[in-house]
């Protein structure tokens, strides 16, 4: 397969002002109500879909389309257990261990695939069938490179094939609902953004394994490193320490940010940063991201918004070894504030404690916070306030929005409600059949993914070096030992 992509430093037709169109509010109504071009053989019945990385997150992904009333074709793994364990569910499913071997052999039955192996095979999956015309559903991270984001979303779009991102808090209600209040003006122009998570949960921050033990019958270690430089076999890989490990992996950065930070993005119409710098980290290692780790990134004016500076932070809480880097005490006195007076399961007060991951959105007119992963809630605080509010509020025994944030219209079509994973599917199997673009489509999805992995970036050029960024050309103006952290080197075998 050639490589008809282009080099770093060539920009795809990808404008700040296209973008900042697309994420304001035509996201939610008209970007997802245009027409689809069709591919397939089946879209009148059942689709036929492949599977690559049928394992872990793989798993539910394939079990959710099954239960969505289409048909299993194909399962791919690398590992043979995995096959045979999800085989027994499947046994009309052909198995492979190589998804280039699949793809060839099934390309003409079918319609859809999933991916859900690990990070550094997803762009070389997804690009080969989008090639033929197949609509893929894709784990998020959505890539493992800021150039593989760009390159998937232009295929998208010329292949004109149905995609997703697998960030199933698009589906709820509640991040779409903070996206239209923020937008509405609720807390008025956006300045500053803080976003962090508890990950990780994997081991980084540690040198590579050293020495080699024997494969496991089971595993087929070559296809499992894939594109990626060859290294010897060693515990601390498969099935999912890989995420902490710069070849296989984008840390916890790129791993829980198209979740976090999926809401921000586009209620702020965040688009490209001009400023991208790793302010601190633990110790850092060549091998793995860092246990923890603070980023900044600056974006410039955006239509009618101001400049916006948006901090992430990262690492455990339960990590004694480091110092965790979170917002400072300033800006996180309210949220303490507001946890105390919420209750957990047992309906006793929940201790004064910063959430694991959180969201926190200033403006000049009041805050707001999402304090989850996926945007399933949010709570605000506008001028004059003490206290952060719920959204929602309870009025003569039923929850309703309260009452500052009623009037805002809808504007962004809703999901039936139910699991939101599950959801989220559907929602792609409806675009293939030429419903609405999918709300994690290629076109957005791939935006935020290419933004997220600019601190992957960041981290791999070190720690106070600014990189003054040119979006639209994938290049960092004053920082060229940028560009081997944008674009990797593919094996041989393997190409995007």
């Amino acid at each position: 397969m050639p490589n008809s992509s282009p080099t770093p430093g060539t920009a795809f037709p990808i404008s700040r002002r296209n973008f900042l169109t697309k994420s304001s509010l035509a996201i939610g109504a008209a970007a997802l109500s245009g027409p689809y071009i069709l591919r397939g053989q089946n879209l009148n019945n059942k689709l036929n879909v492949g599977v690559i990385g049928a394992g872990g997150k793989g798993a539910s992904d394939t079990d959710n389309v099954a239960e969505l009333g289409e048909n299993i074709t194909a399962l791919c793994d690398v590992d043979k257990n995995t096959l045979t364990q999800r085989g027994a569910k499947y046994p009309e499913a052909a198995r492979y261990q190589d998804f280039r071997k699949m793809l060839d052999r099934l390309g003409k039955s079918l319609d859809a695939v999933i991916i859900s192996a690990p990070d550094h095979v997803h762009a070389c999956a997804a690009a080969m069938a989008m090639k033929m015309g197949k609509h893929v559903y894709v784990q998020k991270p959505l890539t493992h490179s800021v150039f593989e984001a760009r390159t998937l979303r232009q295929l998208a779009k010329e292949k004109k094939v149905a995609t997703q991102m697998g960030n199933q808090g698009s589906a709820g209600p509640y991040l779409r609902r903070a996206v239209e209040v923020i937008q509405a003006g609720l807390i008025g122009k956006p300045l500053e953004l803080h976003v962090w998570s508890n990950r990780p949960i994997w081991p980084q921050g540690v040198a590579r394994p050293e020495g080699e033990v024997p494969v496991p019958e089971n595993l087929d270690w070559d296809l499992w490193v894939g594109p990626a430089p060859m290294r010897p076999y060693n515990k601390g890989y498969h099935p999912f320490a890989w995420r902490g490990r710069r070849d296989f992996g984008t840390g916890a950065l790129g791993d829980m940010a198209c979740h976090t930070v999926n809401m921000p993005f586009r209620a702020l119409k965040m688009g490209y940063p001009n400023v991208v710098e790793c302010e601190e980290t633990s110790e850092l290692f060549p091998d793995t991201y860092p246990k923890t780790s603070r980023i900044r990134f600056e974006f410039p004016t955006r239509g009618s918004l101001p400049p916006l500076k948006f901090w992430w932070y990262d690492g455990s809480p339960d990590d004694t070894s480091v110092k965790l880097l979170r917002p400072h005490p300033d800006l996180t006195k309210e949220i303490l504030d507001w946890v105390e007076t919420q209750k957990d399961r047992q309906g006793s007060p929940r201790p004064r404690r910063l959430p694991a991951s959180g969201c926190l959105i200033i403006g000049d007119k009041g805050r707001i916070f999402s304090p989850d992963d996926y945007g399933s809630q949010f709570v605000f605080m506008l001028q004059g306030d003490k206290a952060f509010q719920n959204a929602r509020t309870t009025e003569d025994g039923k929850s309703v929005e309260h009452e500052a944030i009623r009037g805002i219209k809808q504007t962004i079509p809703r999901l039936p409600s139910g699991n939101g994973d599950l959801m989220q599917k559907k929602e792609w199997l409806d675009a293939i059949r030429g419903g609405k673009p999918a709300y994690s489509n290629f076109d957005i999805a791939a935006y935020l993914t290419e933004i997220i992995l600019l601190g992957c970036v960041a981290m791999g050029v070190g720690v106070g070096k600014r990189l003054d960024w040119d979006g639209p050309k994938m290049r960092a103006k004053n920082t060229p030992e940028a560009d081997k952290f944008v674009r990797r080197e593919y094996r041989q075998g393997w190409t995007l």
